[in-house]
């Protein structure tokens, strides 16, 4: 028997794929696509495209700490959280290092150059980088590993006998 519409989007509901991948997107368009573009831009000054890049990478903050929530209790619905909780603490880990002391310190800096003086030197913005590098290849492993495993979560309560080709 054929899966109606309505099991079919309770089991997309419950993968994580769709939460990785939409994650995955914000997180690549804000930083590898929209903030260079911004510091390319000739008629933009430093001080404002710092300002905007600080009120930018707040509201996707808050994006992904709900991403964030969403891919926690996603995963523990799943009946993978062994499979998939280490990706998702690794996640979690990188949201929270971000949100609790990179986000400040970055802000802190911008707000200095905005008033016009030039910070030390700091680790922050290379620690941010690595770890946004780390968390979009972990999206996406997590993402991959979720669509592939979708057809299990599919077939997990029924029947051999009465599993549909399509689902399989």
């Amino acid at each position: 028997m054929k899966p109606s519409i309505k099991q079919r989007i309770g089991l997309a509901l419950r993968n994580p794929a769709w939460i990785c991948f939409t994650w995955f997107g914000m997180t690549a368009g804000v930083s590898m696509l929209a903030t260079p573009a911004k510091f390319a831009a000739p008629t933009i000054t430093r001080e404002i495209a710092l300002d905007v890049g600080r009120s930018v990478f707040g509201v996707l903050n808050t994006a992904e700490l709900v991403a964030l929530i969403l891919l926690l209790i996603v995963v523990r619905l799943s009946n993978r959280t062994r499979r998939w909780w280490a990706i998702s603490a690794a996640l979690a880990l990188i949201v929270i290092v971000q949100s609790a002391w990179l986000l400040p310190e970055l802000a802190e800096r911008t707000q200095q150059i905005i008033a016009g003086s030039e910070p030390p030197p700091s680790i922050a913005h290379a620690a941010y980088s690595i770890l946004e590098l780390i968390k979009l290849g972990l999206l996406f492993v997590l993402g991959i590993a979720a669509l592939t495993t979708n057809n299990l979560l599919a077939n997990r309560d029924v029947p051999a006998a009465r599993r549909h080709p399509d689902v399989m």
